[in-house]
């Protein structure tokens, strides 16, 4: 396994245990468990930690306020950096149902490889099986049946929850993607794109270098700041943006 690897699972304000253990173990079958890092709503720091009693302190990040995806990864890539200047994430929300868990380690492995080669932010675009209005898409510019194709593609555009006429296009064309919500990327590739997109981020976090471990400077920075998603704040704008596709099954557990 490579040292620089880590995961960074996002746990949402309704956080199930049994769900983040599951999301937990899943990833230990790629990371260690020394590079598996869990950003969780305060008040439910403890019931990580129960949760996960074999993960250490400093690896259960706690928000103090629910801010969105983009200063959960601030947060997350910035800690990383004070201990690793190397790291490599795969970013990845607690809530998802998979299948075929191989082939999931395989993939993410894959995008892994493509990354630390190259300065890109990658999203694993998962390979529709139906023209679902539930899921957001994303279109690559291979063109035509890019979804038959292997190996990392540009991204186009990002459509948010299309309606069922737009959706059924989409899926004809094979030019788009589900967005699975799991992204892999350098963390000094995401701070740089963070701060080019959405300084009004991580301009809160100026210290961070020294500070990014004292609660109350945590607090400080998430108490002034605003409410945005790294998709909209960075994916939906950035040069870098790549998808891998991926074909092992996938669910929101919302849907399920």
């Amino acid at each position: 396994m490579n040292e620089h690897r880590y995961c960074v699972i996002m746990v949402g304000s309704d956080g199930s245990p049994k769900q983040l253990r599951q999301t937990y173990d899943r990833f230990l079958q790629v990371l260690p468990k020394d590079n598996i890092l869990v950003v969780v709503p305060k008040r439910f720091a403890s019931q990580a930690h129960n949760t996960l009693p074999e993960l250490k302190g400093e690896n259960i990040l706690s928000e103090p306020f629910a801010r969105k995806t983009a200063p959960c990864m601030a947060f997350a890539a910035y800690t990383l950096l004070t201990r690793d200047p190397e790291a490599v994430i795969v970013a990845s929300p607690w809530d998802l149902v998979i299948r075929d868990e191989d082939l999931f380690s395989d993939t993410i492995g894959e995008a892994f490889d493509y990354v630390e080669e190259n300065d890109v932010l990658m999203t694993l675009g998962i390979v529709p099986k139906s023209p679902d209005t539930n899921f957001g898409y994303i279109q690559v510019r291979e063109g035509r049946n890019a979804h038959l194709m292997t190996g990392p593609l540009k991204v186009k555009t990002f459509t948010e929850k299309p309606p069922k006429e737009l959706a059924e296009v989409f899926v004809r064309t094979g030019e788009f993607f589900w967005n699975s919500g799991i992204f892999i990327w350098k963390a000094a590739t995401i701070c740089e794109e963070m701060e080019r997109y959405i300084p009004e981020v991580t301009e809160l976090f100026h210290g961070w270098q020294e500070h990014i471990s004292d609660p109350v400077f945590v607090e400080r920075a998430y108490a002034e700041c605003p409410k945005v998603s790294i998709d909209y704040g960075v994916m939906e704008h950035t040069e870098r943006a790549w998808l891998y596709p991926a074909r092992f099954g996938w669910a929101d557990i919302e849907r399920l």
